[in-house]
């Protein structure tokens, strides 16, 4: 027998009816397996060389060569011996039972031991990909948010704990940081380029309203100017048709009256002071239009400029208003993760619990602000 073999020992054909029919016929044969697994027991090889994972594996084997080899003499004999079919099949059931138990029994160690590795090389490539993801966003990030997650990335140490995965977390960390700064930067300059075209937009909006503004008081004063300016020449045309016709009647009062010239020229002189005094008159009511209309004009001007500036000043109430909300929340969200990272939880899943309560995504609860 070969090395891999020797514990596969059978009863001799011509005793085989006898052994597997009496009760536990096989007993001395399974004695023999147990002092081999007793003496392999008592010098366990080592599991962390592969020569010893290998005895394990084959202790394992030459005890299910036995098993296989008493059943399938056991089986023989109970073809061949229709009549004792259930004595056999009993012993069968219980060798098989017995060496299933000891092949499980002398194999534990190596099972425990590659479940072991398996869970730890499982953990060195979850932290592997976790650093991968590290670098990887759903949508487009604002430049804060990538230099918190360089922040975190960069606390990650890289050091002797990563056994044989050392070199590979070493280059994913490399490969995502040089992808978030990369990231960061391209960020840092859009943003900043955001921010200098809404100043410009700001400041194209303001100069144009300035100008409708200052066109508005404009057109204003022109009109005001264009209405002054008619009321005193239909004024001046009035007072030159009333000294027409009054020149008229002097005239004809002359022709008519010559005997009354005395009483014609007072009432000439007196008419000629109330033409006087009217031409007056007119000149001080278009002079007092033309102040009535520029007080409009000026009044009109400033009431804009109290209405911009109140808007303004709303807008930048509005803007202070949001601010301080926002400052307040982020306040009481870092509360809640600082609360979180103190009660046990990662850093990472405590930022995402704040998130989702904050979005309002898990029901029942919710961050009182």
């Amino acid at each position: 027998m070969t090395a891999q073999t020797e514990l596969a020992v059978v009863p001799a054909q011509e005793t085989a009816l006898a052994v597997y029919s009496a009760p536990n016929g096989l007993e001395p044969w399974l004695q023999k397996v147990r002092a081999e697994v007793d003496a392999f027991n008592q010098c366990l090889p080592d599991l962390t060389t592969v020569k010893g994972r290998k005895q394990y594996a084959s202790m394992a084997y030459k005890i299910a060569q036995t098993k296989t080899a008493l059943d399938d003499m056991g089986k023989k004999v109970s073809a061949e011996q229709k009549e004792i079919p259930k004595k056999i099949d009993a012993e069968r059931k219980r060798v098989w039972d017995t060496l299933e138990l000891w092949q499980k029994e002398v194999r534990k160690p190596l099972d425990d031991w590659q479940e072991a590795e398996d869970a730890r090389v499982d953990k060195h490539n979850d932290g592997i990909q976790k650093i991968k993801d590290m670098a990887l966003f759903d949508a487009t990030p604002q430049a804060v948010t990538i230099a918190r997650v360089i922040a975190d990335l960069e606390a990650i140490a890289i050091d002797d704990s990563w056994q044989e995965f050392l070199p590979e977390a070493a280059q994913a960390k490399d490969q995502a940081l040089n992808k978030l700064r990369a990231l960061l930067a391209e960020r840092t300059q859009y943003e900043a380029e955001q921010i200098e075209l809404a100043r410009l937009r700001e400041e194209r909006e303001a100069r144009e309203k300035k100008d409708r503004d200052d066109q508005i008081a404009r057109d204003a004063a022109e009109k005001a100017t264009r209405e002054a300016e008619a009321i005193a020449q239909r004024e001046r045309d009035e007072a030159a048709q009333r000294v027409r016709d009054e020149q008229a009647a002097a005239e004809k009062r002359e022709q008519d009256l010559r005997l009354q010239t005395e009483q014609a020229e007072r009432r000439a002189e007196q008419a000629k002071r109330e033409r006087i005094e009217a031409e007056q008159k007119a000149e001080r009511d278009r002079l007092d239009s033309i102040e009535r209309e520029k007080a409009a004009a000026e009044k009109a001007r400033q009431d804009e400029i109290d209405r911009q500036q109140a808007a303004a000043d709303e807008e930048r109430r509005q803007a202070e208003v949001r601010e301080a909300d926002k400052a307040h929340k982020a306040k009481i969200n870092r509360a809640a993760l600082d609360a979180f990272i103190a009660a046990g939880m990662p850093k990472d899943c405590a930022r995402q619990a704040v998130t989702l309560i904050a979005q309002r995504k898990i029901p029942g609860i919710a961050i009182a602000y």
